[in-house]
């Protein structure tokens, strides 16, 4: 099993998330080919619910103990709960308003 479907397992089983996504950016870094070191993690869980986000962080670190001892060298971490997720799609989805808008003539 490659490492980063070793981290999506792991995060699916302990936080249980309404959406997950683990992007392995090794080849954005000066490492060898083939190498996974370096991932960006998008998690959207409740279990974050009145969770201040560095505690997210230590969350995940406790739930990847193994792969951040070993191969995993650096994790980007985005921590939402399913609220703060909404919230931010709708500022990430919504179209601009437009530039009359309130003013027909």
């Amino acid at each position: 099993m490659m490492i980063r479907e070793q981290i999506e397992s792991k995060l699916r089983a302990t936080f249980e998330p309404a959406f997950l996504e683990v992007v392995d950016e090794s080849y954005r870094h000066n490492v060898p080919a083939g190498s996974e070191s370096h991932f960006k993690v998008v998690l959207v869980s409740d279990r974050f619910a009145g969770e201040r986000f560095l505690n997210r962080h230590r969350m995940i670190y406790s739930t990847l103990t193994s792969e951040l001892a070993t191969t995993v060298h650096a994790l980007a971490l985005h921590t939402y709960t399913l609220k703060e997720w909404e919230g931010l799609q709708d500022t990430l989805f919504a179209s601009p308003p437009c530039r009359g808008a309130g003013t027909i003539a």
